[in-house]
């Protein structure tokens, strides 16, 4: 819907992509495949009581805080010139360490980005029923291009 509408229902440029989730008490998978074939993400974890003992967060709490203070991400326009903003709103704010058994995104693993050994995976993160929206921030426009 959202991308035959331009972006207007949600903030952004967006593409067509298939989506399947599963989600449950005990389990939690999303896989996603853009339309063209170029974005791929796939995502299993079950609830866990902490996070890995490789997690560069010594807490649940020092983590949750960590991205509270990050709820706007941008996204970069076809014009290759600006970035369309958006912010994560929420009343409350409550996350759960979720054990990862799978994780993968063909960005991240796009070795002409990211080298081997230049990023690794830390820890996830849940969070369940917590009415939220996303609304529209300043775009940003990119100099030198």
């Amino acid at each position: 819907m959202n991308h035959l509408a331009g972006g207007r229902l949600f903030p952004g440029e967006h593409q067509r992509a298939t989506f399947e989730v599963t989600e449950d008490d005990q389990c939690i998978a999303l896989h996603m495949r853009s339309a063209d074939g170029q974005v791929e993400l796939d995502v299993v974890g079950r609830p866990a009581a902490q996070l890995p003992a490789s997690s560069r967060f010594a807490t649940v709490s020092e983590a949750s805080a960590f991205f509270e203070g990050g709820g706007i991400g941008y996204s970069v326009t076809s014009s290759g010139n600006r970035l369309d903003g958006v912010a994560l709103k929420t009343d409350s704010w409550h996350v759960e360490p979720l054990a990862v058994e799978r994780a993968y995104s063909s960005y991240f693993e796009d070795r002409a980005r990211f080298p081997t050994g230049s990023i690794r995976f830390d820890c996830g993160l849940v969070m369940r029923n917590i009415p939220h929206e996303w609304e529209t921030t300043e775009d940003m426009f990119l100099t030198g291009t």
